[in-house]
């Protein structure tokens, strides 16, 4: 285990090889282990998707907080405490990193506090079920995640199933517009509704091979002044669920939690589990899946990218 100078970040013997000599690198969030997907499924999608990173010939990187210090790949034993219901870990977005570390908790990270943690480290990309984006009700709440403006400042690779589809699909759509990230669709036309193919809103961007990614991200990146990439990919067909029965639903948990005073941070979570019973499981397989594959796509773009920087055909 390294450190990385004044920063207190710890990054792992195997994820500072792999930087060290240019091999390809994948952060992987940590969020859905601790507060995600119910146990057991949290620990073996966990693991699955840091398989499917090395299967495609890169390292996995998962991201987490313990004792005071940052962490880039993520040893198992702590990877199974945030699995653990009673170690009860905290959640961390990029604006938590510093309090958290004062205190010396454990915490999963969230899609805008890996970024921040791979940028860290120099690693370009990341993978993740979906982002977080503008909530429903928005214009009255505010209730905008900081993965928009973390992708928005920070220059790393996001691969993802687009955002969480219980959000203002178009409004997240248009506010990565305006905060000038660019969103690519790998192989669709069409921004994916994370647990269904299509949410009918139209990309402005699309490469088709995991070689035509990593020239997007590598040319972007170049860029003076560029920050995040947004990479699109829809579930894997055989998982994915119909748009309209997932709408239904979510319409269904938005009442539900009105009717019930659910309020804040707790509407997510209860809108999440009345998709899970609703569907009668496949939400929570298409999940699963998506993640995974999700993880197979950002590793074969790592690799595509890492050929790239050291001056080879990707």
């Amino acid at each position: 285990m390294s450190s990385a100078g004044s920063v207190p970040l710890r990054i792992s013997d195997e994820v500072w090889a792999a930087l060290d000599s240019g091999q390809a690198v994948v952060a992987l969030e940590s969020s859905l282990i601790a507060h995600g997907l119910p146990a057991p499924q949290n620990l073996e999608t966990a693991n699955a998707a840091e398989q499917a990173v090395r299967a495609e010939g890169a390292v996995p990187a998962t991201t987490a907080i313990e004792d005071g210090w940052l962490l880039l790949g993520a040893a198992a034993a702590v990877i199974e405490r945030l699995a653990d219901p009673v170690a009860a870990p905290v959640k961390a977005g990029s604006r938590d990193l510093g309090p958290l570390i004062a205190a010396r908790r454990l915490a999963s990270t969230t899609v805008s506090a890996t970024i921040r943690i791979a940028h860290l480290a120099g690693v370009r990309l990341m993978a993740t079920g979906g982002i977080g984006g503008v909530h429903r009700g928005a214009a009255r709440s505010f209730d905008v995640s900081s993965d928009i403006d973390e992708l928005a400042a920070t220059p790393v690779a996001v691969v993802c199933s687009g955002a969480k589809s219980i959000l203002d699909l178009a409004a997240t759509l248009e506010l990565l517009e305006t905060r000038r990230v660019p969103v690519v669709g790998i192989g669709v036309d069409e921004l994916p509704a994370f647990y269904a193919t299509s949410s009918g809103l139209t990309l402005a961007h699309r490469v088709d091979t995991p070689q035509q990614a990593a020239a997007a991200v590598a040319a972007h990146l170049g860029l003076p002044g560029a920050a995040g990439l947004l990479l699109v990919q829809p579930p894997p067909v055989e998982l994915a669920l119909d748009a309209g029965e997932v709408e239904t639903w979510i319409a269904e948990a938005v009442a539900a939690a009105a009717a019930t005073a659910v309020r804040g941070a707790a509407v997510t979570p209860f809108i999440l589990a009345h998709i899970a019973g609703a569907s009668g499981g496949r939400a929570l397989a298409a999940n699963v899946g998506l993640i995974v594959n999700n993880a197979r796509m950002a590793a074969r773009v790592a690799v595509a990218d890492a050929r790239l920087r050291r001056g080879m055909s990707p």
